[in-house]
């Protein structure tokens, strides 16, 4: 079961026997212990999958607690979607991808870009003297998002450059990490110094030399897009205390998903070729565009015809051909009519309705001019009246300023259209944006994921390199992991609500599931809390979900989940996750946070990982696992109390609901020893 790459394992002692059992009687080639792998994986998922429907067909048919199904249905819903989970978990493992990395080919121009904000200058120094010394022949760049002279200085010391904001960022959306990275990317082009790579790397991620040999030479595809190897962090106590490390997802998970070329990019440690970006960025430019007129010249005739009535009789006119001409506009946009056109068909309407009202409105002042002429022939003595002259002022002003405004017919008759100016700006392809062309992704905050699904979109290809080329900083305190995380989920769901992978043109089905299955991931802390919550309520009140927790119920769930841990234990054979299952259950608060703050349309923000250590106690940020953990013992209390002085008689139920309340708390003790964790150091 050996990997050819990736982080060192761990076996334990029956895995090693395993293993030097195998060693004798097959070949030592990597392909082919693979392929066995890929093989006995398949079936003992078919054997979960076969003992899943047989559980779920006794659970929805005959194991309901008619009397409680306020508490029944959540509990079945819960082991449901932990069951569909299960489905998608298989899909992704079904064809794990093998990478064995071709040689680099000479010749190709590389940019490394290092993103920071306000991280220290002599961290964000030790990877950029890291990145200068990347053995293949590159650029290196540290890209400050914080504009910091110090900074500068620091990369004029070591000759590494240097880039921050252009001119048109000011006053526009900087769009955080992605917006820097894109910044940068057109700041080279204007300066013709454009790679036709960008390897990316956050503030404390230090490559090895190796790195791009390493990587480079899987692009000789011309189809693949991008490039991702694993985050490893080196700074991670024994034990693992915040659960830092991901060694499940940069190594099995990934390796599943790019068995589906659906790899993703995880914003750091990864290569990505320019040409893919800047298709992506023109054509997200493009369908955005086209998106946003849309909506503009939708709603364009229901805001005029709402304003029409407060408008001056000669203006309702011109607001009936303002309406008429959007509609038009939309129904060629609606029937495929390219936006640009459409768009300038529109404007020239527009500028035409202008040109006749400015033309009607000169009409009138000559009227008004040749009756005050007639006045000034009829007064006594020749002379003009003092209010006459003044009206002749106020209309000759008038009538310089519409010759003004002739200068500039296409501008916007707001007045007349009723718009606010932003809609304006869209009609005239202003999006209000620094750059128009954004590679990176800016709609979510997690834009890595973002951008991967809309390169898969548009046919690009993705590698994952099983093989750590980068150690970085991990979180040093538990205020800190879980704000990272946070950002993570909502991201993931913001991507989620913006752009469903399920229905994403241009995607495989295989594609769409990868990334549905890490956004529905993130849907858990709901079930979660169902099965936190339903011993305690079994445990002091008696109620049971199921007819019975004894016989039939027993000998169905009991093989089931067995055979789901095997599964889950020969997937990651080797390789530490246990503390990544603890902190999935235990961070249940935080995945409900984030749908909720995403579901209610709350801005989030993309906050900077502190690179330095927080002190303090944070139990204040676990008072719902500290609370689920009270309970769960105080009711393994209580119900116990009850077998021995003969309140209840119920020995099968309390046992099984003890040994989930005990697994609980096991799995809950992970965060509470997280939020008093002080390091050895300090």
């Amino acid at each position: 079961m050996a990997q050819l790459l990736g982080p060192e394992r761990r076996l334990s002692g029956w895995q090693q026997k395993l293993e030097n059992w195998l060693d004798k009687r097959i070949p030592p080639d990597v392909h082919l212990r693979h392929e066995l792998k890929v093989r006995v994986f398949r079936v003992i998922a078919l054997a979960d999958v076969i003992l899943g429907l047989y559980y779920f067909y006794f659970r929805y048919t005959r194991s309901l607690n008619l009397h409680a199904l306020w508490f029944s249905i959540p509990l079945l819903l819960a082991e449901t979607y932990s069951f569909v989970d299960t489905l998608l978990f298989i899909l992704m493992m079904w064809r794990p991808r093998l990478r064995i990395p071709p040689p680099p080919p000479p010749g190709l121009k590389v940019d490394v870009f290092i993103t920071t904000y306000s991280e220290p200058v002599e961290l964000v120094r030790e990877t950029a003297v890291a990145a200068l010394n990347i053995c293949y022949p590159h650029n290196t760049y540290v890209l400050d998002d914080g504009n910091r002279p110090e900074m500068r200085a620091m990369c004029e010391e070591i000759g590494c450059g240097y880039i921050t904001r252009m001119p048109e960022w000011e006053d526009k959306p900087r769009h955080a990490k992605a917006g820097n990275v894109n910044n940068a990317l057109f700041y080279l082009m204007q300066q013709q110094k454009a790679g036709d790579f960008v390897l990316i790397l956050d503030a404390d991620q230090i490559p090895y030399p190796h790195l791009l040999d390493r990587t480079l030479g899987y692009f000789n595809d011309p189809k693949v897009a991008f490039v991702q190897t694993p985050q490893w962090f080196y700074n991670v106590p024994l034990g693992d205390p915040f659960g830092s490390q991901a060694p499940l997802f940069y190594g099995p998970i990934q390796q599943g998903k790019d068995g589906w070329d659906a790899a993703f990019f995880c914003g750091s440690n990864a290569i990505l070729r320019r040409e893919a970006l800047m298709q992506l960025g023109l054509v997200t430019y493009v369908s955005e565009t086209e998106q946003k007129l849309k909506e503009v010249l939708s709603k364009l005739p229901i805001e005029v015809l709402a304003k029409q009535r407060r408008l001056p009789a000669h203006y309702r006119k011109v607001a009936k051909q303002v309406m008429r001409a959007a509609e038009s506009a939309v129904s060629a946009l609606r029937r495929g009519e390219p936006w640009a056109f459409v768009l300038d068909r529109f404007n020239a309407t527009i500028q035409t309705i202008r040109q006749e009202l400015i033309a009607a409105d000169l009409s009138t002042i000559a009227q008004e001019l040749a009756e005050l002429q007639m006045i000034e022939k009829t007064s006594e003595n020749g002379r003009i009246d003092t209010d006459v002259a003044e009206v002749r002022q106020v209309i000759e002003q008038g009538l310089m300023q519409l010759t003004n405004q002739l200068a500039e017919v296409a501008a916007p008759p707001v007045e007349i259209l009723g718009i606010d100016e932003e809609k304006w700006r869209t009609l005239n392809l202003d999006l209000g944006e620094a750059l128009d062309v954004q590679p990176l992704a800016t709609f979510s905050i997690t834009e890595d994921m973002a951008t991967a699904m809309r390169l898969h979109a548009l046919g690009w290809k993705s590698v994952f390199h099983n093989e750590v080329l980068v150690r970085g900083l991990a979180p040093e305190d538990l205020g800190s992991a879980l704000g990272q995380r946070l950002r993570w989920a909502a991201g993931t769901i913001q991507v989620l609500l913006h752009e469903n992978p399920l229905f994403k043109k241009g995607l495989s089905w295989p594609q769409r599931l990868q990334y549905f299955t890490t956004m529905y991931s993130y849907f858990s802390g709901f079930a979660s809390l169902i099965y936190l919550i339903a011993p305690i309520i079994y445990l002091f009140f008696g109620i049971s979900p199921v007819v019975s927790f004894a016989g039939d119920f027993l000998w169905r769930i009991i093989p089931y989940l067995l055979l789901n841990k095997i599964m889950f234990t020969f997937v990651a054979w080797g390789i530490e996750v246990f503390r990544g299952e603890q902190y999935n259950l235990a961070l249940f608060p935080l995945w409900i946070q984030a749908v909720m703050t995403v579901l209610a349309g709350e801005k989030l923000k993309f906050n900077i990982t502190p690179k330095t250590r927080q002190s303090g106690v944070y139990l204040n940020l676990v008072k719902p696992q500290l609370t689920i953990t009270v309970l769960l013992t105080i009711g393994v209390v209580y119900a116990l109390f009850g077998l021995l002085v003969g309140w209840r008689n119920d020995v099968i139920g309390v046992l099984v609901n003890i040994f989930w309340a005990g697994y609980d708390i096991f799995m809950l003790s992970v965060i509470l020893k997280a939020a008093v964790y002080r390091w050895p150091d300090a």
